[in-house]
């Protein structure tokens, strides 16, 4: 099943607002390692810049399923930058129910309007036709 509009510009949505949200968790971390002179800052850098990339990219991939599978897997990895910056972990919860929530609701919708707009295009279910039959 690719996702439809409303989906994809709410998951779109929550992805690029995700992206914003690690890409700062990542300046942080980095910053805390380098003050305390942890070796491994650089890789904190370079590791929250790949997933801040890997959210941008799942963003504009959520035209097809690929799209939709990098979305979990950007949520999975931030669930695992947790181990890095315990702050994360919330980041995680946070936009990992928002992933969710507008991956079932957005389908919802999706489908709704899609019954609809069928309805809206059989003249075996116009309104008007029918209003038109009682008089």
């Amino acid at each position: 099943m690719t996702p439809g509009t409303l989906t994809r510009r709410l998951c779109a949505t929550t992805l690029l607002a995700q992206a914003m949200s690690v890409f700062f968790g990542t300046l942080v971390a980095w910053r805390l390692a380098g003050t305390a002179g942890d070796p491994r800052a650089g890789a904190y850098l370079w590791g929250g810049l790949v997933l801040t990339a890997l959210c941008v990219l799942a963003a504009g991939a959520l035209r097809s399923r690929v799209g939709i599978l990098l979305g979990w897997l950007a949520q999975f990895l931030t669930l695992a930058a947790g181990l890095v910056l315990p702050a994360m972990l919330v980041v995680a919860g946070l936009f990992g129910f928002l992933w969710w929530l507008c991956l079932s609701q957005g389908t919802r919708m999706d489908r709704l309007t899609a019954q609809r707009q069928a309805q809206a295009d059989d003249p075996a279910t116009d309104d008007t036709a029918t209003d038109r039959e009682s008089e």
